[in-house]
């Protein structure tokens, strides 16, 4: 029987627990949620908190398949202890090692990444509300001080969340002496990881000997940390409201297809942070925060980057960013033998054209997606294909040729439209149409035009 003592200290903890989770709103009781349990300490603990204040559980092992009989040893007390609390148990085995050796990652990367994503998965399968993990306060300090060491922005010095996506941490309010203390009392066992012991890996560094040190230092140094990154995260989201009002100012909306992004450079620089806002802009879509130097730094027409799925470039005072899919599709060139309808296909969309040969005399069109030509003097067969370096043609009113770069340029034209930019040449090698934009003089309706007219619509 539990004395007066024990009783106090249970009752604390347990109550300790529910007001951060009331307070967060982590937990909800009308659904059921998922420990990630691997029989240590903390995770014992959460498992037996959870279930003392009466929330719904399941439990999820993952064994790594690391340490030999020792991991086999903690999954057979998963198995009992969650036998005996009346747990749906779920488990799942790794080959952590091989995982690393084929994404040539560390140990302790694969262990993570194989584990998150077996618990999201987990949560589909089972419809769970969320994967409770139990870090607590001492590995909030760890978390940070390492973030520290690594070099982190306001965000890593903050730590974990207590919620994040499907991955909530009802603990993080609590020491690693309080889920001591409360096993203790509650006589609940657990099974001992050698490896925590061991000076090897860079969290057990801090905690066997960089934090002790710090401790002699200050012995409240663990408190300072978490009271830091408590008053961080209020600085942060008052840089965050000013981070999305200069965002407002700076991005454009993006009316060109296939553009994500639009910022104006010149609004940028006007800023008080031009750099960690564009951090802040560009960071989503994966960009280095050395790329994001570079761009601020040089800002030369043309200039480009590229993260994982995305391209970052300079047009005109603007960086626009496209997904890689958009950037990279090359349009075919299309065959015209004769008049008739025909369907040109740039990536997942498609263009259709009509040409059609009439009698004449005929005004020329003033409709957007119409054009008139003097067609004895376009020769069949016609070739629709994107614009080439060299390309030159006579634009309409003019009388002399120029080259289309420069016409799309003189005309703004973004580079991403000009990628997709298209011209019609005849049988002769001739442009007699820069697409939606001019046809050329030496083709176009006259008063000499009396015969025959190409009308071409497209849509």
């Amino acid at each position: 029987m539990m004395d007066n003592t024990n009783h106090n200290m249970v009752h604390t903890f347990e109550r300790k627990i529910e007001d951060a989770i009331s307070r967060r709103d982590l937990l909800c009781r009308d659904g059921f949620y998922v420990v990630a349990l691997s029989g240590g300490p903390d995770s014992v603990a959460l498992l037996r908190v959870l279930v003392s204040l009466g929330y719904t559980v399941h439990a999820a092992h993952c064994n790594f398949h690391l340490r030999g009989e020792e991991s086999n040893r903690d999954e057979k007390f998963c198995e009992a202890l969650c036998k005996k609390m009346g747990i749906e148990l779920h488990r799942i085995h790794f080959d952590t090692a091989g995982y690393a050796k084929l994404h040539q990652v560390s140990i302790e990367m694969a262990a993570r990444t194989l584990r998150y994503s077996y618990f999201d998965q987990l949560c589909k399968d089972i419809a769970a509300r969320g994967i409770c993990v139990a870090h607590h306060s001492d590995d909030q300090v760890e978390t940070i001080l390492l973030n520290l060491v690594r070099g982190t922005g306001l965000r890593g010095l903050q730590g974990m969340r207590w919620r994040n996506g499907n991955i909530l941490r009802p603990l993080l309010g609590v020491t690693r002496n309080d889920v001591m203390q409360y096993l203790e009392a509650v006589g609940q066992d657990y099974v001992t990881d050698h490896t925590n012991l061991e000076d090897e890996v860079q969290r057990n560094k801090l905690r066997l000997n960089i934090i002790p040190q710090l401790e002699k230092i200050n012995p409240a140094v663990k408190e300072n940390v978490l009271r830091m990154a408590e008053h961080l995260g209020e600085a942060d989201a008052i840089i965050h409201q000013a981070l999305h009002d200069q965002a407002e100012k700076v991005c454009n909306p993006t009316t060109t297809e296939g553009v994500s992004l639009n910022i104006d450079l010149r609004l940028l620089h006007q800023q008080p942070s031009p750099e960690h806002l564009l951090w802040h802009l560009l960071s989503p879509y994966g960009f280095r925060r050395t790329q994001v130097g570079e761009i601020v730094d040089n800002q030369t027409n043309g200039n480009m980057w590229l993260a994982n799925k995305w391209v970052a470039f300079i047009d005109r005072e603007h960086l626009l960013v496209i997904n890689k899919d958009e950037w990279g599709i090359a349009t075919p060139a299309m065959h015209i033998p004769e008049c008739g309808t025909y369907v040109l296909r740039q990536g997942n969309h498609e263009r259709r054209f009509s040409f059609q040969q009439t009698e004449g005399p005929m005004e020329p069109s003033r409709h957007p997606h119409t054009v008139t030509l003097d067609a004895d003097n376009v020769a069949f067969p016609l070739t629709l294909r994107p614009v080439e370096a060299g390309d030159r043609f006579v634009p309409f009113g003019m009388k002399h040729s120029k080259l289309v770069s420069d016409f799309l340029t003189d005309q703004k034209v973004s580079v991403i439209e000009r990628r997709q930019q298209l011209v019609l040449v005849d049988a002769a090698g001739a442009i007699v149409w820069v697409v939606g934009r001019r046809v050329d003089d030496r083709v176009a309706l006259n008063k000499n035009t009396t015969q025959r007219v190409l009308t071409i619509k497209w849509m």
